[in-house]
């Protein structure tokens, strides 16, 4: 990261999710929360047409209600995390541990004794076995959770490689416990590894290879990105 602040990623992410939110983030937490449990509750309902058609209407009406407010960037906050300003932003919406994304978990991470911790339970709309977690959001999390742990290093990167094993079903609606470690650093590469539990049971392990970037690069497709955005609105 640049700037002056020299905290780890993993440091700044735990005093985002310490800080308390302003009115508008809370607000913004608040919808997410409801949307999460509407999107929870709406997996596979067994409920009659008639009240299916008065929540669409619910919807639809909320919908409406935000149309005619602009869109701030999915990265809003990205350069302040690397610049010791208010990266609460930038964390709230990532589609892992956003409080304020209605698709994250979320998960809830945090950085000790040279590991990284994560705690999540997933809900009904995370299935894939009956039962389980689809093993494509339990890769995600690995990535999140390996992510924060090669931030360790100083010299933080990129995925380059998420080899995940899956060693039981993991259930839903059941706190499971992920760790992740950096494992060693050659040159701009970053091996890590880490395991999820539910309970004493392993339910998956993972390996991942992270490849040190120059985050100005980041800036740079953000940049590009939004000069795009306002030529098509001219």
């Amino acid at each position: 990261m640049t700037g002056d602040d020299d905290r780890s990623w993993a440091e700044r992410v735990a005093d985002a999710a310490a800080a308390p939110p302003d009115e508008r983030r809370g607000e913004l937490r608040r919808v997410a929360g409801a949307t999460r449990a509407l999107i929870d509750r709406l997996v596979a309902i067994d409920a009659p047409p008639d009240v299916l058609s008065r929540t669409a209407d619910h919807v639809e009406a909320a919908v409406r209600a935000l149309a005619d407010y602009p869109q701030g960037r999915l990265y809003e906050g990205f350069a302040e995390a690397a610049n010791a300003g208010d990266h609460r932003a930038f964390f709230d919406h990532s589609p892992i541990i956003g409080a304020a994304n209605p698709l994250a978990p979320p998960l809830v991470l945090e950085a000790g004794e040279g590991a990284v911790h994560g705690t999540v339970r997933f809900g009904a709309a995370y299935e894939g076995p009956p039962g389980h977690v689809h093993g494509g959001y339990l890769a995600a999390v690995f990535d999140e959770v390996l992510g924060m742990a090669q931030s360790l290093s100083g010299n933080p990167g990129m995925t380059g490689r998420l080899v995940v094993k899956y060693r039981n079903p993991t259930p839903l609606h059941t706190d499971l416990r992920f760790e992740g470690r950096l494992e060693r650093v050659e040159g701009r590469k970053l091996f890590t590894v880490g395991t999820c539990h539910a309970g004493d049971v392993l339910t998956a392990e993972a390996e991942g290879l992270f490849i040190s970037v120059d985050f100005a690069r980041m800036y740079q497709l953000m940049a590009e990105r939004d000069a795009e955005r306002r030529s098509a609105q001219d």
